[in-house]
């Protein structure tokens, strides 16, 4: 089941919740319903990894528990804040300006999604029991029309 309230306008937050699914086209398709058709394939590549992460590796696959996104669109920034109910997540490691560094030492599956999220997104920031994340994504600068100044001879 998916719940949906407000749609983001302005400075309000839009708010999905679903049961803990790997199910999550409807959901993804939600999200980026209002991003430009452009930055669509690399968003959903980036928020999948980040609600894959939240309902299997946070809630376990437990349908019971729920994994919550609050999206927004605030001074030419998306946001999507995505809680889970688990018990948290410390990614042992700070900021890194390389996203490389956050891929894992063997060649394994497991690990790539920290590195996909910092490849895609502006910012990624956990809170501090590592239940919630939050991504940021500056829209694309609009080329802006230079102001004419007026010589006044």
């Amino acid at each position: 089941m998916i719940t949906i309230s407000l749609r983001p306008v302005g400075r309000n937050w839009g708010t999905i919740s679903f049961a803990s699914t790997l199910y999550l086209c409807p959901i993804l398709d939600l999200l980026l319903a209002e991003i430009p058709n452009k930055m669509q394939a690399e968003l959903r590549l980036g928020l999948q990894e980040a609600l894959v992460n939240a309902a299997k590796h946070g809630n376990n696959l437990d349908p019971s528990k729920k994994v919550v996104v609050r999206f927004s669109l605030i001074d030419d920034r998306y946001w999507w804040i995505i809680s889970d109910q688990g018990c948290g997540f410390n990614p042992n490691c700070q900021y890194r300006d390389d996203p490389e560094e956050y891929l894992p030492p063997d060649e394994s599956e497991s690990g790539r999604g920290l590195s996909i999220l910092h490849l895609i997104f502006d910012r990624v920031e956990w809170n501090r029991t590592g239940t919630e994340l939050r991504l940021c994504k500056q829209l694309e600068s609009r080329p802006r029309i230079p102001l004419l100044s007026r010589n006044n001879n």
